[in-house]
């Protein structure tokens, strides 16, 4: 049977105008409706025409909306089974594409266009389980007392933004998005902008207030209120790249792990939170997690390190039964 090859879709032009139209309606309103990012959106594009040019050649028939009905979940399964094998593509690649699919023919059901109920019979993917590398309160902490504000107006930009992600337990993107207007008084919350164009409110601690306004102090570029919060040396906003050099250099003055990025201070923001008694619901409010099951995670986290101690320091731990006899 004729397989598509790793990376192969697709194009707009050799499909049937109905499905054409489908397509391009399904991406307007993930745009419009979902207000899913441009990224998000290009990848649900690749997703359904590697589908799209695998279904036609795996049934031998254009790719129609009446084609799409009569799939099978033994077809559904061929794509996931092609894209594994073929293409070598993980797990989550894989899920994702299954979500791309599902998403397409929910819209094409919405729509009254197409129903089929063997989509539904498809089990997603078992994804391995990603524990966030979070740094010690002790590795944070001598992390941030390495820059010094006083030395150069970056590396007071470079303090203020690491201790905003490790303060408020924001997402790099978030934090570099800012503009000057975003940034509120001292005892007011900060409003943030997250993934799906969702808004959420953030108490900013005085330790996080006091670094960003310090660091507005001494930078020489005009912070007029509609510029960006976070300058580069040429004035224009700063490149996340330019944050992740400067945990770098960072990580090899202290010794630290290669783990030790600064989407890691957001991990050990949530950590250190669990850790030190907040709950999960609050954590998931504080992150923008649309979904408790993402912040759980952390939970394990901690559970793990409670195992860890108890391996080191319980009598029986070393080498005896735990259970009685």
């Amino acid at each position: 049977m004729p397989r598509t090859q790793p990376g192969q879709g697709a194009t707009r032009e050799v499909l049937p105008a109905e499905t054409r139209d489908a397509l391009d309606a399904w991406l307007a309103s993930l745009a419009l409706e979902k207000r899913y990012s441009a990224h998000t959106i290009t990848n649900y594009q690749r997703d359904l025409l590697g589908f799209l040019a695998f279904a036609a050649l795996h049934t031998g028939e254009p790719v129609s909306l009446a084609a799409l009905g009569r799939l099978k979940a033994a077809d559904f399964r061929a794509w996931l089974a092609d894209r594994r094998q073929g293409g070598g593509v993980g797990p989550r690649t894989l899920a994702r594409g299954l979500s791309s699919l599902r998403t397409f023919y929910r819209h094409l059901a919405r729509e009254g266009l197409v129903e089929n109920a063997q989509i539904g019979l498809i089990r997603t993917p078992k994804l391995p389980q990603s524990v966030p590398k979070a740094l010690s309160v002790d590795a944070a902490g001598r992390m941030l007392e390495e820059l010094d504000p006083d030395k150069s107006w970056t590396d007071a930009r470079d303090l203020a933004a690491l201790i905003l992600l490790y303060g408020a337990g924001l997402r790099i993107s978030e934090a570099l998005s800012l503009d000057v207007r975003d940034w509120p008084d001292r005892g007011v919350a900060l409003r943030v902008t997250g993934k799906g164009n969702k808004t959420r409110v953030l108490p900013v601690i005085d330790l996080v207030h006091d670094a960003v306004e310090h660091y507005r102090a001494v930078c020489p570029h005009e912070l007029a209120p509609a510029t960006p919060l976070f300058r580069g040396v040429r004035g224009g906003r700063l490149n996340p790249r330019s944050l992740q050099a400067s945990m770098e250099r960072l990580r090899h003055a202290l010794g630290l792990p290669d783990t030790a990025t600064p989407h890691a201070l957001r991990h050990s923001f949530a950590t250190h939170l669990l850790g030190a008694g907040g709950d999960l619901r609050t954590i998931q409010e504080l992150l923008g997690h649309a979904s408790l099951s993402t912040t759980q995670v952390y939970a394990s986290v901690d559970a793990q390190k409670l195992m860890d101690v108890y391996d080191r320091a319980h009598p029986r731990a070393a080498g005896a039964p735990r259970q009685g006899k």
